[in-house]
């Protein structure tokens, strides 16, 4: 039989610490628990299975439990209890306590460090092993008091125990916190940088004695960890493994935390003020001294002044960051880079503002992870309502997102790369299964440059994405590509419920253009019902090809009903972009026109001026109602006073 049990420990980081207690029956589980809270010993408590699996789930720390007259249990700890925690997904520290220390036969010659170490070595969420004897009260608080410090201080963040070395976001953090320190930037700290960090962090200040000491033991273990400006980065981060291997996690976490960080070593959220209310047609984007510092960053690790930044010199800048936040989907191809890949100045910049416009958060929280010392407030700016915009006719955004509609191979993403200025390869035509992003900045000639972010809808998401109403909110304009050429027939086969075949025979650019269209209609009619009607281009797509005439026809005919420009035509292939992305651009910055209008709405705006004529019509007659009442009475007094 097995059981389990909860008991709530409170700390001063937490309103409580979930510890739950589990192993085989007979283990000594309750009598464990019951000397811990109430210092005496009980072998008559009775066992619990239940939620055993929902509460080892919600434990901050799991106390696992064998007997030590019975080497079986810890067998069965090795078969099951470990394995079972591993197949619950439970990634808490685990406390591994030998229960009934009393009953050892004091024969057996193995220590608890002989008996252990293998073990430990297989299951790294181990985090301390001890024995207890509820019967004599022999280091049962020692017990929870590990526990608790598992969870307050846990190793694994900090300290690889199979390498022997600290882990690669702690090293990353210190290196953050030591750059933050040396105040005078000469790659040391000095006696008195080193004063005020312990200041800083335990409210005491180092006596010159225990500075002379702190470097002697440094200079002796570590001779590159000390130079004549004072303690090195690699001394800094020699004493703090030194701390972690002699059991004082206690101080590298007080140091962490006094940083900011959370157990996972990143920024709490708690000192990252992004603004968290604002309406679903508000973005952000960086502010203009955020982006003046991203520009001197840029400059500072760009070290052979090139012009771009080498994977060499990116990884270096993000070396003071956990992660490297451009090495995933949506950014890792998102950016214009060198055929080495190598990132410009402006692919660096339009990294930042892609990431800002979809993680605020991470933005932030980034920038100061790599040296931003200013107020975080003074980094994002919400940008005004696109209704707003609307209404003023005209827009105080530097960053606007594009949504890229179409059918599959009507050339959506080919465009998206010719954003990033990459040469036409149809090895690059592929059919994206989810969405893309290409970001670049649009330089115009006696203009003020924006950055343009398009983002690529896979024609088989559409209507997912549609169901969501304010899908449309953050879009500043929405682009539909659609295949202009005339290519080889399309064959289509249709089977009846009688199982006869029929073969229909289309082109697929008339498919394409079909297809287009009924986008445009669809996004037009969300826009209208949603409120966030967004301004709409028709892109004709492979203009280098013999042009389709009826898709030509359609094309202008749909564009004259909705409202819109006549269709851009563009050929990625040829290079003919027709100034593409800065007319998106120039679309954008007038939010007010090209917003499609399709007949409902045109109807539906015809009877919402008529009531509201109607309306102004009774407010006028009601005013003249009310004024001539007036009169009236104005007169009827005077005739009274006369006669």
């Amino acid at each position: 039989m097995s059981g389990g049990f909860t008991g709530n420990f409170s700390s001063s980081r937490r309103n409580g610490i979930r510890v739950v207690v589990a192993g085989d029956r007979g283990t000594g589980k309750s009598s464990l628990i019951v000397a811990a809270a109430t210092e005496s010993f009980s072998d008559n408590v009775p066992s619990s299975r239940t939620k055993r699996n929902e509460e080892l789930k919600r434990a901050d720390a799991v106390v696992l439990t064998y007997a030590c007259d019975q080497p079986m249990t810890l067998t069965r700890l090795c078969n099951y209890w470990l394995p079972e925690l591993r197949q619950l997904e439970v990634k808490v520290p685990v406390i591994v306590v030998g229960c009934k220390l009393d009953l050892r036969d004091e024969r057996e010659p193995i220590s608890i460090e002989q008996l252990m170490s293998p073990i430990m070595q297989e299951f790294r969420e181990i985090e301390t092993c001890i024995e207890c004897s509820a019967a004599t009260l022999i280091q049962v608080p020692e017990v929870f008091y590990y526990a608790q410090r598992a969870v307050l201080h846990p190793t694994t963040p900090l300290f690889d125990q199979e390498k022997q070395t600290l882990q690669p976001r702690c090293i990353s953090a210190l290196r953050r916190i030591f750059i933050l320190c040396d105040h005078d930037m000469d790659g040391a700290l000095s006696d008195a940088e080193l004063n005020e960090f312990q200041i800083k962090c335990f409210n005491a200040p180092l006596q010159p004695a225990e500075i002379v000491g702190v470097k002697r033991v440094v200079q002796e273990k570590q001779p590159g960890g000390v130079n004549q400006l004072g303690l090195t980065l690699t001394g800094f981060l020699f004493l703090h493994a030194l701390f972690i291997e002699k059991g004082r996690l206690e101080t590298t976490w007080a140091v962490l935390r006094k940083f900011g960080y959370d157990d996972d070593l990143k920024l709490r959220d708690d000192i990252l003020p992004v603004p968290s209310k604002h309406a679903p047609d508000q973005t952000m984007e960086l502010t203009s001294e955020a982006v003046e510092f991203l520009k001197g960053i840029f400059r500072l690790f760009d070290t052979d002044n090139d012009g771009n930044l080498k994977p060499s010199e990116l990884d270096e800048l993000f070396c003071t960051a956990p992660d490297r936040p451009w090495n995933e989907a949506p950014y890792e191809d998102a950016a214009e880079r060198t055929a080495l890949g190598n990132l410009s100045l402006n692919g660096f910049l339009s990294e930042w503002a892609l990431m800002t416009l979809l993680d605020p958060v991470r933005s932030l929280a980034n920038l100061m992870y790599i040296g931003y010392s200013g107020d975080p407030a003074s980094v994002l700016q919400v940008n005004r309502r696109r209704i707003k915009d609307r209404k003023v006719q005209n827009t105080e955004r530097n960053v606007f997102q594009c949504f890229v509609f179409g059918p599959k191979s009507a050339g959506k993403s080919t465009i998206l790369n010719s954003l990033l200025e990459r040469p036409f390869s149809k090895s690059h035509i592929t059919a994206p299964t989810s969405e893309r992003f290409a970001v670049n900045v649009v330089n115009r000639v006696g203009q003020g440059n924006k950055t343009l972010i398009l983002r690529e809808i896979p024609e088989d998401g559409v209507k997912k994405f549609l169901t969501n109403k304010e899908f449309l909110a953050p879009c500043d304009v929405a682009v539909f590509v659609y295949d202009s050429s005339f290519l080889s027939p399309l064959v289509l086969a249709k089977f009846t419920p009688e199982r006869h075949l029929y073969v229909c025979v289309g082109s697929s650019d008339e498919y394409s253009s079909k297809k287009s269209q009924e986008l445009l209609v669809e996004v037009a009619r969300q826009g209208e019902e949603s409120g966030y009607g967004v301004p709409c281009l028709l892109i004709a797509a492979k203009d280098d090809l013999d042009p389709y005439p009826m898709a030509i026809q359609d094309s202008m005919k749909i564009c004259r009903e909705l409202g819109i420009e006549a269709p851009i035509s563009v050929s990625v292939k040829s290079g003919f972009l027709n100034n593409i992305f800065t007319r998106i651009v120039d679309v954008a910055e007038k939010p007010h026109l090209n917003i499609p209008e399709t007949e409902n709405g045109r109807n539906r705006k015809y009877h919402q001026q008529l009531i509201s004529r109607s309306l102004m019509c009774m407010s006028v007659g009601a005013a003249a109602a009310v004024f001539g009442l007036a009169i009236y009475r104005v007169y009827a007094a005077r005739k009274n006073t006369s006669s």
